[in-house]
């Protein structure tokens, strides 16, 4: 995870929700593709789920 997205205390900042629409079939993928990272790397899945968003905004330059 990218350091920008931690305090100097090493926490979190603030959450906002992000609601995207997406086949259902994207959706059980979604699922099914973190819950195996969460359970075979013992993270969390919200690092799991603002490592994939990051990616994607880096792969997109953003």
């Amino acid at each position: 995870m990218s350091e920008k997205l931690l305090s100097e205390k090493g926490e979190s900042p603030s959450l906002v929700d992000l609601k995207i629409q997406i086949p259902q079939e994207l959706y059980i993928a979604y699922q099914r593709c973190s819950w195996i990272i969460v359970h075979e790397t013992g993270r969390k899945p919200l690092d799991v789920m603002q490592e994939m968003v990051c990616d994607f905004l880096m792969k997109h330059g953003c």
